[in-house]
C-alpha cells in the first residue's frame, strides 16, 4: 500500500501525512490530536514558547491523543548580535517604519529589550517529556542532543532547503529529513546559506536530495491534496507535510480574519519577505512588503523585528488595515477547499487511495 513506508514505519503513523507544526501561536492541541487520531502526525511549534508552556502543551496533547505527534522548535533562534542592535540600527528602522506608524495614529515603539536564545532551555523539556517525534528548523542540535533523542525513542525530523542542507542533517544523523520547498508558507528554515538563496521548487528540490541522501525525505511546500501527495510519493518521497491547508482549518489557531484571507482572491499572490520579522518567510503580499522590497538592509534582525512590528500588527488588525499585516500562507492557498481539518484528511486519504486504485486497474 501507498501508506507503508520507511517514514509511516519510523514515525509509528498510519498515513505518511504530516500537519505543518506552525509556530508563533498558529498551532492549536485541536489541530494536532485530530490529525494524529485520522492516522496522521499532527505538529505543534513551540520555538515562541517557554519551558513551562511547552511543559503544559506537551501534557494536553497526551490527554487528546494516545497517537504520535510531533513538536517543533527553532535551533537558531536569533540573528541579532549579544541578541540586540546599535542604536544607530534601530534608529534607522524607526524611520522607515515611521510612516506606517503614523498612518495607524500610533507612536513608534522603543528599541525591543535584548533577546537571548531560549533553545537549550526548549530542548530540556523535549528531553523530559519525550514527545514521540521532535522536529526542529533553522540548523541541526548538538551531536549529544541528538544522541539522547535516540536513546528515548524520540523520532527527529530536520528541515532542509537545500541539498546541502540536507547532506548536513544525514550527517548528523537525523531520522528524517524535510525538502522544504520555496512555495511553502511561512519562513524558510535555511541554515547555511541566506534563505534568498534557497528558492528552489519542492519537487526539484526533493529529487536533488533523493539522488545523494539515504534518509528518508518528507516533501513540504505546495501539497494540498491527494494528487500533490502522490506526486511526492512518485518522485520518492516517503511523506509529505501539509501546511496551509491545516492553517484554514477551523481547528488551527490563525485568527478567523487570517483564515478568510487564505480563502480569498487576495490569496492568489504571495511573496517572500523580511519585513515583519527580520527572516525571509512566505505570506499573502502586503503593502509593506511590497514598499520595502529594496530596503532589508535596514529592517532589525530576527527575532527583533517581530517584536518592533507587533506593535503595528496589533493596531493594524484593530483598524482592519489588512494590507499592513502578514497573513502567512503558501503558494497553494487558491486551491483550498476545506475547513474542518477532518474533512481535509479524509479527503487527501480518499483522493490518493483513488489516485493508486486506478493505476491498478
Amino acid at each position: 500500500m501507498w501508506y507503508q513506508t520507511k517514514a509511516s514505519k519510523i514515525l509509528g503513523i498510519q498515513y505518511p501525512i504530516l500537519q505543518g507544526p506552525f509556530g508563533g501561536n498558529l498551532s492549536s492541541v485541536e489541530l494536532v490530536a485530530t490529525v494524529s487520531n485520522l492516522g496522521g502526525l499532527g505538529g505543534y511549534g513551540a520555538y515562541t514558547l517557554s519551558p513551562q508552556e511547552i511543559l503544559e502543551v506537551d501534557r494536553k496533547i497526551r490527554l487528546a491523543t494516545n497517537k504520535p505527534y510531533n513538536i517543533n522548535l527553532w535551533v537558531s533562534d536569533t540573528d541579532a548580535l549579544d541578541g540586540t542592535v546599535s542604536d544607530e540600527q534601530f534608529n534607522r528602522a524607526q524611520q522607515l517604519f515611521q510612516p506606517y506608524f503614523e498612518e495607524l495614529g500610533i507612536a513608534l515603539p522603543g528599541k525591543p529589550e535584548p533577546f537571548k536564545s531560549r533553545f537549550e532551555n526548549q530542548v530540556e523539556v523535549i528531553l523530559h517529556q519525550r514527545p514521540p517525534v521532535f522536529s526542529f528548523m533553522f540548523g541541526s542540535p548538538s551531536a549529544d542532543i541528538l544522541e539522547q533523542c535516540r536513546k528515548l525513542g524520540i523520532a527527529t525530523i530536520g528541515a532542509a532547503t537545500t541539498l546541502d542542507e540536507a547532506i548536513v542533517l544525514e550527517t548528523a544523523g537525523v531520522d528524517l529529513i524535510i525538502a522544504s520547498g520555496f512555495e511553502a508558507g511561512g519562513h524558510r528554515p535555511s541554515f547555511l546559506a541566506p534563505a534568498e538563496t534557497s528558492t528552489i521548487g519542492t519537487f526539484v528540490l526533493l529529487q536533488l536530495i533523493k539522488e545523494k541522501v539515504k534518509t528518508p525525505v518528507i516533501a513540504a511546500g505546495g501539497i494540498a491534496n491527494g494528487k500533490g501527495v502522490a506526486a511526492a510519493l512518485a518522485l520518492g518521497a516517503d511523506a509529505v507535510q501539509i501546511g496551509t491547508a491545516f492553517l484554514v482549518t477551523e481547528e488551527s489557531n490563525a485568527t478567523d480574519i487570517h483564515k478568510q484571507m487564505l480563502l480569498s482572491d487576495a490569496a492568489k499572490y504571495t511573496t517572500l519577505s523580511r519585513a515583519f520579522t527580520g527572516r525571509l518567510g512566505r505570506g499573502i503580499t502586503s503593502r509593506i512588503a511590497t514598499d520595502l522590497r529594496s530596503r532589508e538592509k535596514d529592517f532589525l534582525p530576527f527575532p527583533l523585528q517581530t517584536a518592533f512590528m507587533s506593535h503595528l500588527r496589533k493596531a493594524a488588525l484593530e483598524n482592519e488595515k489588512w494590507d499592513m499585516i502578514l497573513f502567512w500562507g503558501g503558494q497553494i492557498a487558491p486551491v483550498l477547499k476545506h475547513t474542518k481539518a477532518s474533512e481535509l484528511m479524509k479527503s487527501i486519504l480518499e483522493e490518493t487511495n483513488s489516485y493508486f486504485d486506478d493505476l491498478k486497474a
